[in-house]
């Protein structure tokens, strides 16, 4: 194996496979390679991931959730792509920020060590120091693992992407044949008559082999499974084998891609290639728990209404995948109904008054802050099961101190600095931290719950939980007796952050705020307990089916 003058261990790490797009972007690449790694780690294998985005951000944290999502957070405190969010919950394990790679991480840290001299004078180039470095950072978040699949983000022929896809294939040019494998997705249209087009594949390949990278993989997204027809001109033209030109069409259920690509036989064509399948469980002893899983007979639908401000799925991803994991432990459907918290109209006001059980997810800035109080008043004072989630705890803590401690015009200092009552501030401490980013309060913290409390039934028991933070803003610890003695319970405390907070057990079915975000780490076997508390009490409510249909409607 070639080692060259590389700055890093070329030996580190096993096997690979690169998963990069064509055509266009949003094909789902990282649902590919996520479903290539829950195959092989139902096989047996160690498998972790590595998502490269091309963008000059260091991090995905100040990203507009239009552009990009949600900012999914990490256990170390990491702001990344919600394509990580994608790997954890499909492999069922726990990321770290070098296992995302941005061109901003990449440029500042070859620029930082120009700036000591580490570069002992010579000229710092694209060739080969960004390119070391890429193939560094690979090669260090695969060490340990059997496989590691590597997203390369953005499409190819995008001239960000360019040093990435040279360093992929210095790479190859390190590795043993059978240590490396090449997957490309991309799109198959329909045209007009209903004929599959493979002209859009074609160029696609023709770019990625005129930069010195010959996919061994081809998998084709379309509406529907590929004609034979069409897998064998895109194998004639794209100088692949027929049986390496696989389908991905479209599914209800992104979980149900696994069992796509496994019954197309993707997984075992990859060990194949990789030289593993005899290291492989045999069929009958492979883990089946997802397949059992994710085809499990639902027995109804639970409404839930999702108050925010981004009319898009993908800026509360990880939200509705939370929903869906406790729909799945209970065997239901759970719907999500968007609720506009800018503009609360006759649609919206019906959305949330139907609905089973309501949502605030996170967020920062004051655009939406009055509707999502609004819609929690309602939730409280109707007996609708209600889960706040950071910015949505904040906004409870605000409806509490408003409208039944009676301190008129309480807000946070987020969206008024001048407002007489600051429930919600920095913490003391952090009032003389002049750079922003030291007073985020990111990754995995520790919560001491109190004992007897409905916190402490949501998490078996338990004395504490361990949940993922994002936020700046906190109770303010001058307000807290006066809250408490209004009847808001604080359950989740982490010495003088309040973390948890419900009303007590008959007074409201289930009124819960966290002040972490439990949804990211919520998995499809292993759901959050807040929002299986949360489906439990929608479920408890939609049975009992009190509601007067007038007062609903009124």
């Amino acid at each position: 194996m070639p080692t060259g003058p590389a700055e890093y261990d070329p030996t580190l790490g096993n096997k690979f496979v690169f998963v990069t797009g064509g055509v266009m972007s949003g094909l789902g690449k990282g649902i590919t390679a996520a479903s290539t790694g829950r195959l092989l780690a139902n096989a047996g294998f160690d498998v972790t991931a590595v998502k490269i985005d091309p963008y000059l951000n260091v991090d995905a944290g100040t990203m507009n959730p239009y552009q990009h999502g949600e900012v999914y957070v990490l256990k170390d405190g990491g702001e990344v792509d919600l394509d990580l969010g994608n790997y954890e919950r499909f492999l069922d394990i726990d990321m770290t920020f070098d296992h995302n790679v941005t061109t901003g991480k990449l440029y500042k840290n070859v620029i930082e060590k120009e700036r000591a001299g580490d570069y002992l004078g010579k000229t710092v180039q694209i060739i080969p120091h960004i390119t070391d470095d890429i193939k560094r950072r690979i090669r260090e978040a695969a060490e340990g693992h059997d496989v590691c699949i590597v997203e390369v983000g953005g499409t190819v022929g995008d001239i960000e992407g360019m040093p990435y896809l040279e360093a992929l294939r210095q790479f190859a040019h390190e590795e043993e044949e059978e240590d490396i494998l090449f997957t490309h997705v991309t799109l198959v249209p329909y045209s007009k008559n209903g004929e599959q087009k493979t002209k859009p594949t074609q160029h696609s390949v023709k770019e990625l082999r005129s930069i010195g990278l010959q996919p061994d993989i081809l998998v084709g997204r379309c509406e529907d499974k590929l004609d034979d027809e069409t897998r064998e001109k895109i194998a004639l033209f794209c100088d692949v084998p027929t049986d390496a030109v696989f389908s991905n069409p479209d599914v209800d259920d992104i979980y149900h891609v696994p069992l796509m690509v496994e019954d197309e036989g993707l997984d075992q064509y990859v060990m194949e290639r990789l030289d593993i399948a005899e290291d492989a469980l045999e069929p009958a002893e492979r883990k089946n728990g997802w397949r059992d899983l994710v085809t499990r007979e639902t027995t109804g639908t639970v409404e839930i209404a999702l108050a925010g401000k981004y009319d898009l799925e993908d800026a509360y991803l990880s939200v509705h995948e939370a929903c869906k994991h406790a729909g799945l432990k209970h065997g239901v459907d759970v719907e999500v109904l968007w609720v506009d918290t800018e503009d609360m109209d006759a649609e919206h006001r019906e959305r949330l008054e139907r609905a089973d059980g309501l949502i605030v997810p996170g967020g920062f800035g004051a655009r939406g802050t009055d509707g999502k109080i609004d819609a929690i008043r309602y939730a409280r004072e109707h007996d609708v099961p209600f889960l706040g989630l950071c910015l949505g705890f904040q906004m409870a803590v605000i409806d509490h101190a408003r409208n039944v401690c009676d301190l008129a015009d309480a807000n946070s200092t987020e969206f008024d600095e001048d407002t007489p009552h600051p429930v919600i501030d920095i913490l003391p401490e952090q009032y003389e931290v002049e750079d922003m980013g030291g007073t985020m309060r990111l990754g995995a913290h520790e919560t001491d719950i109190e004992p007897g409390t409905l916190a402490a039934d949501l998490y078996d028991g338990a004395d504490s939980c361990t949940e993922r933070h994002r936020h700046r803003y906190e109770v303010n610890p001058e307000y807290i007796e006066e809250l408490e003695a209004s009847g808001l319970v604080f359950s989740g405390k982490a010495a003088n952050r309040m973390e948890i907070l419900e009303l007590p057990r008959g007074e409201h079915p289930y009124f819960v705020g966290t002040q972490f975000h439990p949804e990211f780490r919520s998995r499809p076997g292993r759901a959050s307990p807040p929002f299986v508390g949360l489906l439990d009490a929608a479920l408890d409510r939609q049975a009992a089916d009190e509601r007067d249909p007038e007062e609903v409607s009124a």
